[in-house]
């Protein structure tokens, strides 16, 4: 899995008063734990970006007072109405403790059903799954080659070594469903037929 870099400064006060001042210089205030002990630190909400605002999953090298530890973001706070980063929680990652993370799904190849006339229903975006930090995937592929009209890919369908998807089985992860044109063309095939 991929991994971003980000420097933070430690914050010697921890409040309300101090957190304000923080987001008034372009900061967010932040906290990473999971280990021996919680750090809170401020990182540049520009830094944050690039790890917040995209569907790819990273771990994040966090560089707090020289001290380099991996993370992954486990709680975002924005502002209701400014959409402003209040603050984000880290939890610092074990490489001997499995985390549960949302992996964004890659849907791939090409359906017999869709290019019949079908529609392709994308139910999920992403899948929930527990594995060793080593063992995270970059994103879920999910094949729709040999999929005709009316049939579907479940969570239970997809088969990992290394990972476990803890989604129900039974729930849908895509489908290829009639469209109005192809039910139009069928209907009028029929009609033709009389």
């Amino acid at each position: 899995m991929k991994s971003i870099a980000i420097s933070g400064s430690p914050r010697e006060n921890v409040g309300k008063r101090d957190a304000k001042e923080l987001r008034y210089e372009g900061l967010v205030p932040a906290v990473l734990y999971g280990g021996k002990t919680q750090t809170h630190f401020a990182v540049s909400a520009a830094d944050l970006k690039p790890v917040i605002y995209t569907p790819v999953v990273h771990f994040i090298d966090i560089t707090v007072a020289g001290t380099k530890t991996q993370a992954i973001i486990q709680d975002i706070q924005f502002h209701p109405l400014t959409e402003q980063i209040l603050h984000v929680d880290f939890l610092e990652l074990d490489e001997k403790k499995p985390i549960a993370i949302e992996i964004p799904i890659r849907i791939t190849g090409t359906s017999p059903g869709v290019k019949m006339g079908g529609k392709l229903v994308q139910k999920l975006r992403k899948l929930r799954i527990k594995a060793l930090p080593k063992d995270h995937l970059d994103n879920i592929d999910v094949s729709i080659e040999g999929l005709e009209v009316g049939r579907s890919v479940r969570v239970g369908d997809l088969k990992f070594d290394k990972l476990t998807i803890t989604n129900a089985k039974e729930d849908t992860i895509l489908s290829i469903t009639t469209s109005r044109a192809l039910r139009q063309a069928e209907q009028d095939a029929a009609a033709a037929k009389k």
